[in-house]
């Protein structure tokens, strides 16, 4: 009712002026056109506000959902890469876990074995101190007897000279009466007679003092060294280096070999030694007088196989890896033996040197192991002397270190080792018993004698040594030394078990017609200094390489 009241006016005073005339009319029309403009303005822009709103709203919706879904993506990128850096600080803890685990296991080893060690010794020292117990009885019961002896001797000198001075004074009156001779004179000859008995009497007491001073030393160092040798107990027999690598198809031995075979003789000249693969199923024999160099070239070719890439380039790459191997290994082998035999306070160039004697051997017997022995009865022998066992110990331990380098330095391994352990300040006593263990010296200290004795010991027991390997070395030595003196030659090695010695030339310093007049050469001098069965075949080799890389 109340929008009916307000338009009835409107219509009215509309509607009035259009009884007025046609210009009223109009008026009214731009009126009502006018306000109907207006709503229509209204109602468009609000539809127009509508329309911008409810876009707004849905880009914001838009961009609300792609910032939840980027929020989402860097959520999983996060936690991603939380796991991966969770999974590496838990693979590195891991390792240093392990590591940790294995360095306590190692010590624990360690330990276990030194508790071994010292239950060894307690024992060592339980008997040592009931032998000890037995020789106090018998020195006591020895003492007694040279007592009683002594007494004895007092007795019968004091009668000898009871019956002298009676003899003396009927033989004076003997001569007074027969040869009418003055008091003085026969005095003089009483005297000349008394002397002459009394020496002989004495010599024959000295004789007989010595004689049995002699036999009761003889049997006290008997029982020592006895003692000493039952107290340790070692192996009769050396190891050596296994010269045989196994071959799980044997057509693995066509690869070996190689086109025409070059990656044989790429391996022999790499590594001197001779591989001889024949029909013996499974197996590729390595020979080489050099244990170091024999293992090392095993060692080689027993990876080659097991890699599967055989050719010169791989051969020379992994022989001169596995001999820095080797050399790591000599190291580790002097540092277990000085803890081993518990010598403390070495340089370590000598227990590096100790660690190469692991690969020698003297007639058939490891060096090494022959060290230790020796090391051990030096200081069972001293301890029975009452002299310094730990020194005695040093000594026989470091004895042989000269055989480590007398293939390198011209001379004895006795002067070898000892100017080599000179060098590095080992005590007087020390070089002694290197110097002079083989009597090239004299012995300034007891220690050197002990050393020989204890070297002896070692060497004598049965299966300890082969003279016919020891000389089967040396032949080769002296056969691969009279090839290096030649002019020219890099290096020589001794092949086929001496039948045979490989001669590599300096191709820059030696031509083609030079090879003939060195093989020429060697052979000769080889006929004129050294016995051998047989004949030895002597092969210089000249290899010209020349290397570029492109770029």
């Amino acid at each position: 009712m109340i929008h009916s009241q307000l338009l009835t006016p409107s219509l009215a005073a509309v509607s009035f002026p259009v009884t007025l005339g046609n210009t009223g009319l109009a008026i009214g029309m731009l009126l009502l056109g006018l306000v109907l403009g207006g709503v229509a303005a209204f109602v468009i822009l609000k539809l127009v506000a509508g329309n911008a709103l409810g876009a707004a709203k849905r880009e914001a919706d838009d961009l609300l959902s792609k910032a939840k879904a980027e929020g989402e993506t860097l959520a999983k990128q996060i936690e991603l890469d939380a796991r991966n850096e969770q999974a590496k600080r838990r693979e590195t803890f891991e390792k240093e876990t392990d590591s940790a685990r294995n360095e306590l296991n190692e010590k624990e080893r360690r330990l276990t074995k030194r508790e071994d060690n010292l239950d060894k010794k307690l024992d060592t020292l339980t008997t040592k101190e009931k032998y000890l117990t037995e020789m106090d009885s018998d020195v006591k019961k020895a003492q007694a007897a040279i007592d009683g002896k002594l007494a004895e001797a007092e007795s019968l000198v004091a009668e000898r000279q009871k019956a002298n001075a009676q003899h003396q004074e009927n033989l004076k009156n003997d001569l007074l009466r027969i040869a009418h001779l003055s008091e003085e004179d026969a005095k003089r000859e009483a005297m000349t007679v008394l002397e002459q008995q009394l020496t002989h009497e004495s010599g024959e007491l000295i004789k007989q003092v010595t004689e049995r001073t002699e036999h009761e030393a003889k049997e006290i160092a008997q029982k020592i060294t006895l003692t000493a040798i039952q107290r340790y107990a070692s192996e009769h027999s050396a190891e050596s280096t296994s010269n045989s690598v196994a071959v799980e198809d044997d057509a693995m031995k066509g690869r070996v070999i190689g086109r025409e075979g070059r990656n044989i003789r790429a391996f022999e000249a790499a590594t001197g030694v001779d591989v001889v693969v024949d029909d013996t199923p499974g197996v590729v024999i390595v020979s080489c007088f050099d244990p170091v160099r024999r293992a090392a070239a095993a060692e080689t070719l027993r990876r080659l196989l097991e890699d599967g890439r055989i050719h010169p380039a791989r051969i020379e790459e992994l022989s001169k890896q596995v001999l820095e191997e080797f050399e790591k290994k000599i190291v580790k082998f002097g540092r277990d033996a000085c803890e081993e035999a518990h010598i403390h306070g070495l340089h370590p160039k000598i227990s590096e040197m100790m660690g190469k004697l692991h690969y020698r051997t003297s007639y058939g017997q490891n060096i090494l192991r022959h060290s230790h022995e020796v090391a051990y009865l030096c200081q069972v022998i001293a301890d029975e002397l009452g002299l310094d066992g730990e020194l005695a110990r040093r000594c026989g331990f470091l004895h042989d270190i000269g055989k480590a380098m007398d293939h390198e330095i011209e001379g004895g391994h006795p002067k070898i080792g000892a100017d080599f352990c000179r060098k590095y300040g080992e005590n007087e006593a020390v070089l002694n018993a290197i110097a002079g263990h083989h009597n090239d010296i004299p012995s300034t200290t007891p220690y050197t004698p002990i050393v020989m004795a204890a070297d002896a010991i070692s060497g004598a027991r049965t299966g300890a040594r082969r003279e016919s390997l020891e000389k089967y070395v040396k032949r080769l030595q002296d056969l691969e030394q009279i090839a290096r003196d030649q002019s020219g030659v890099r290096e020589a090695f001794a092949i086929q078990a001496g039948r045979e010695v490989r001669v590599v030339v300096d191709p820059e310093g030696v031509h083609d017609e030079a090879c003939h007049a060195i093989a020429r050469n060697i052979a000769k001098r080889v006929s004129e200094e050294m016995t051998f069965p047989g004949e030895i075949k002597v092969t210089v080799l000249r290899e010209m390489r020349t290397i570029e890389y492109a770029r």
